[in-house]
C-alpha cells in the first residue's frame, strides 16, 4: 500500500475504473452473445441494430478499440445476412 496521499489515490481512481471496464465489457459480451444466439429468429435484426450501437459507443468511449468494434460488427452482419439468404 502506498504512503504518499497522492499514490493513494491513483489506487483508488485506478480500482474504480477497472471495476466500471470491466462492467462495461461484460456488457458488451452480453448482448453480442444474445444477438449471435439470435441469428435466425425473427428479432435477429433489432438485436443485431442493440450490438452496433453498443459497440459503437463502446468504441467511442475507448472500453474496445475502433477496430476491434468493427469487426465484431461486420461479423455479426455477415451471420445474419448468411442466415437470411
Amino acid at each position: 500500500m502506498p504512503n504518499i496521499k497522492s499514490a493513494i489515490k491513483r489506487v483508488k481512481v485506478t480500482e474504480k475504473k477497472t471495476a466500471a471496464n470491466k462492467m462495461k465489457k461484460s456488457e458488451i459480451r452480453t448482448t453480442v452473445k444474445k444477438a449471435k444466439a439470435s441469428i435466425g429468429s425473427a428479432d435477429s435484426a433489432s438485436l443485431v441494430k442493440d450490438v452496433q450501437i453498443t459497440l459503437d459507443q463502446a468504441a467511442a468511449k475507448g472500453y474496445i478499440h475502433k477496430n476491434a468494434a468493427a469487426r465484431k460488427k461486420s461479423r455479426i452482419a455477415k451471420a445474419v445476412n448468411a442466415a437470411n439468404a
